[in-house]
């Protein structure tokens, strides 16, 4: 049986088709008409919707022809124990990367790094509990903060060798994201070894890129994490 998984973000869409939990087709859409237009020649027997911007009405009548349609809430039954305190404040794409953790390194602690608009951090124990984590600036919102919040700063963004030290304000400014970011991820990443020393580290996320040769310690780079996640929800709820 095909599933196939709908990952709504802030600045893109990704879907992915499996067939349990094998990856056979992974898109991205820029925009809601393309995604609108592959989603109605796509046949599947189940499909899962999860969205952190909340548009699931503008993509649900292009599913319609498809068996079984779930959409991601707080609601909906999952393959780990939710032990965040507002879960109906809690992003669908965080649920996702860890379930997609838990898929991945079954009993082992985990902490899913989600690079994007905002940069997330996410923890589940070996019990595959999950206990909450972080949510920082992303890399390009730091750097368009620093052009709105300022009189003169200009807005750029990332391109290129990114010098520790910059020597002309758009480098200095790259210089301050980028290398500022990576000291934040490894920090974060210390701390929570302190308690958790065996625990998995992965990274996700449209920025991945940026950081997965630079970090220190062993670093799985995961991009498709979230789809991962979304597709054994999904099974996980149609075997029930």
């Amino acid at each position: 049986m095909d599933n196939l998984v709908v990952d709504i973000g802030n600045t893109s869409s990704k879907v992915g088709i499996f067939k349990q939990h094998n990856l056979l087709e992974e898109r991205v859409f820029a925009d809601h008409a393309a995604l609108r237009e592959y989603l109605l020649g796509v046949r599947v027997q189940a499909v899962i919707v999860a969205s952190v911007s909340k548009t699931y009405d503008t993509i649900l009548p292009s599913l319609t022809h498809i068996p079984s349609i779930i959409t991601l809430t707080h609601n909906l039954p999952l393959p780990i124990v939710n032990l965040y305190a507002t879960p109906e404040t809690l992003g669908v794409d965080r649920l996702a990367g860890v379930c997609g953790a838990v898929q991945m390194f079954p009993a082992e602690p985990c902490l899913v790094i989600d690079s994007g608009t905002c940069i997330t951090y996410d923890f589940i124990n070996q019990n595959a509990e999950y206990l909450g984590g972080a949510i920082s600036p992303g890399l390009n919102m730091r750097l368009r903060a620093m052009h709105e919040f300022t009189a003169r700063l200009p807005q750029v963004a990332i391109e290129g060798d990114i010098p520790l030290i910059g020597n002309t304000t758009k480098s200095c400014m790259q210089s301050g994201a980028l290398n500022g970011m990576c000291v934040e991820i490894e920090g974060t990443i210390e701390r929570y070894r302190q308690h958790y020393p065996q625990m998995r580290v992965i990274l996700c996320g449209g920025d991945t890129h940026f950081f997965e040769n630079s970090l220190k310690g062993a670093i799985f780079a995961v991009p498709n994490l979230v789809l991962k996640g979304l597709n054994s929800i999904l099974l996980h709820n149609v075997s029930q």
